[in-house]
C-alpha cells in the first residue's frame, strides 16, 4: 500500500514537473509590464513597478498591415516579430506573434523555435508548408496553404514556409505560445557558426568531402528576422 502511494507522488509529480516545461510559466499577477532598463537579470525580464504603467505599455503602432521589405536577404522572406522587447506588456504573458511576408519564391527556411507551438493563418496568396518528426522516424508532414487556411508547427520541429508562385507575393500571421520563442535556422547554425563547427565535423556528419563544407562555411548565411 505504501509503494502505491510512493508511486503515484512521483506520477503527480511527473505530470505538474511536464506541464511546468510545456510553455512559459504563468502569470501571477495580471501582469509585468517589462522593465528593459533595470539591471536585474532573471529569466525574462523584471517587472516596471506597478505605479508607472501606463496604457502604452500594452500597445504598439507596429504597422503590420504594411508589407514589409523581402529584399534584404537572399530567402526573400521578412520575419516581423512582435515580443516582450518591442511590446513590454506581453511579458510573462507567454505570447508572441510575427508578420511574415514572402516575395515570390521566397521563404522562411528550415528552422526550429526551441520555446515554443506556431500556428500559421494564411493571409495572402499561397504556401507550401511542412516539418520533419524528432528521430528516428524523421516523417516529414507538408501542405499547401491557400488564404484563409491555419498550420500548426509542433514545439522545437523542425519545419519551413514556402512561396510557390513566380509573381505573386504571400503574407502570413503566426502566433507563437512563448513570449521569447527563439528561432535556429538550420543552415545558418549549422554553416555559419561562429566560430565555425570544424569540417571533419560535418563532412562525417553530412557524408560529403571537406572541399564541399568548406564551400558553404564560405557562404553568407544572412537571417530573415527584425
Amino acid at each position: 500500500m505504501a509503494s502505491s502511494k510512493l508511486f503515484l507522488h512521483f506520477v503527480l509529480l511527473a505530470l505538474i514537473a511536464c506541464g511546468a516545461v510545456a510553455s512559459d510559466p504563468s502569470p501571477l499577477q495580471d501582469f509585468c509590464v517589462a522593465d528593459k532598463d533595470s539591471p536585474v537579470r532573471v529569466n525574462g525580464l523584471p517587472c516596471k513597478d506597478m505605479k508607472d504603467v501606463k496604457v502604452d505599455d500594452f500597445f504598439l503602432a507596429a504597422n503590420l498591415d504594411k508589407p514589409m521589405d523581402t529584399t534584404l536577404n537572399k530567402v526573400k522572406s521578412n520575419v516581423t516579430l512582435i515580443n516582450a522587447m518591442k511590446l513590454p506588456g506581453l511579458n510573462t504573458l507567454g505570447i508572441s506573434m510575427a508578420r511574415i511576408d514572402y516575395a515570390p519564391r521566397g521563404q522562411n527556411p528550415p528552422h526550429t523555435h526551441p520555446r515554443a507551438t506556431e500556428i500559421l493563418t494564411v493571409l495572402e496568396g499561397s504556401l507550401y508548408v511542412g516539418f520533419v518528426t524528432s528521430n528516428p522516424d524523421n516523417k516529414f508532414f507538408s501542405k499547401m496553404l491557400n488564404k484563409g487556411d491555419v498550420f500548426v508547427f509542433p514545439q522545437g520541429l523542425i519545419h519551413f514556409q514556402f512561396n510557390p508562385s513566380y509573381d505573386k507575393p504571400a503574407v502570413a500571421i503566426a502566433a507563437l505560445n512563448s513570449q521569447n520563442p527563439g528561432a535556429i535556422t538550420i543552415a545558418n547554425a549549422v554553416f555559419g557558426s561562429h566560430p565555425p563547427i570544424a569540417d571533419d565535423v560535418l563532412a562525417k556528419a553530412f557524408q560529403v568531402d571537406k572541399k564541399v563544407v568548406d564551400w558553404l562555411q564560405a557562404q553568407f548565411w544572412e537571417n530573415n528576422h527584425n
